[in-house]
């Protein structure tokens, strides 16, 4: 275990993952940063699978502990924030994971209901789970708040209530970080490219009925940077970084973890 969060209380929400080969976002960034020393708190609505991530923390040497909460519920975020407080007296870091795209499609064949829910989990959660940290780190004078975008947002892509909600992401970032920057609290976000997390390969092979070596074939060759997609820990050492003092003056900022495909549009 390292010390760049030493003494630090972070909250994941999406600790858990979909079931997969491989290991997700959320859970790669909460095993990252208990190794450098912070208690985590693991937000998942699958409380089986934030267990789970719990378990291979403690197997470490970790400390951390579960809770289950549905972030597009304002009720449950308010609790998990009150038992962080409560528990941990302090909130040093949020990031948010949580993220979903299943149902997309382009304008004309995308449903209301599919439409409402992709905002519902991708930006609304992000604004209820900041406006309930945010009083808690503006008494502290000081916190850290990483929102997890996508390169999907600045990028030509054929989903349009992911990339919208994504871009979303990406203003909420902005304003909170210019808004809560006299309090001491910094505000970033994480744009992912191709990934090869549980969500993205065994949820779009499923999808589309498609094997999924042919996916990760795919998705590789998309890549500029060594045809070959990033994984869960590139996202996850990306967060350590802004969660750290660090980036002590670093806010505002989406930043890009993409193997270079946001570079295309130069």
């Amino acid at each position: 275990m390292g010390g760049r969060l030493q003494g630090k209380v972070a909250i994941v929400v999406g600790a858990g993952q979909t079931a997969g080969d491989t290991i997700g976002n959320g859970r790669a960034t909460a095993i990252i940063f208990a190794r450098e020393g912070a208690r985590v708190m693991l937000v998942d609505r699958d409380l089986a699978s934030a267990r789970e991530t719990e378990s291979m923390i403690r197997q470490e040497g970790g400390e951390s502990f579960a809770c289950e909460a549905d972030v597009v519920r304002e009720a449950d975020c308010r609790a998990f924030v009150d038992t962080c407080r409560k528990t941990c007296g302090r909130i040093d870091v949020l990031h948010n994971n949580v993220g979903i795209g299943a149902g997309d499609a382009g304008p004309v064949h995308l449903t209301e209901e599919a439409w409402d829910r992709i905002f519902a989990v991708n930006l609304k959660g992000m604004f209820l789970t900041c406006k309930h940290v945010l009083p808690v780190m503006r008494e502290q004078r000081a916190g850290v708040i990483i929102n997890v975008s996508s390169i999907a947002s600045v990028c030509s892509v054929g989903t349009l209530a992911y990339k919208t909600s994504k871009a979303g992401v990406n203003a909420l970032t902005h304003s909170l970080a210019l808004g809560n920057a006299q309090h001491g609290i910094r505000v970033n976000a994480i744009l992912p490219g191709l990934m090869n997390t549980p969500m993205a390969i065994e949820g779009i092979s499923r999808e589309r009925g498609m094997p999924k070596q042919r996916l990760i074939e795919a998705r590789d060759a998309q890549v500029p940077l060594g045809q070959k997609m990033g994984t869960a820990w590139d996202v996850a050492h990306a967060a350590l970084f802004l969660a750290s003092d660090e980036a002590k003056f670093i806010t505002g900022v989406l930043l890009p973890v993409d193997g270079g495909q946001s570079a295309r549009i130069g």
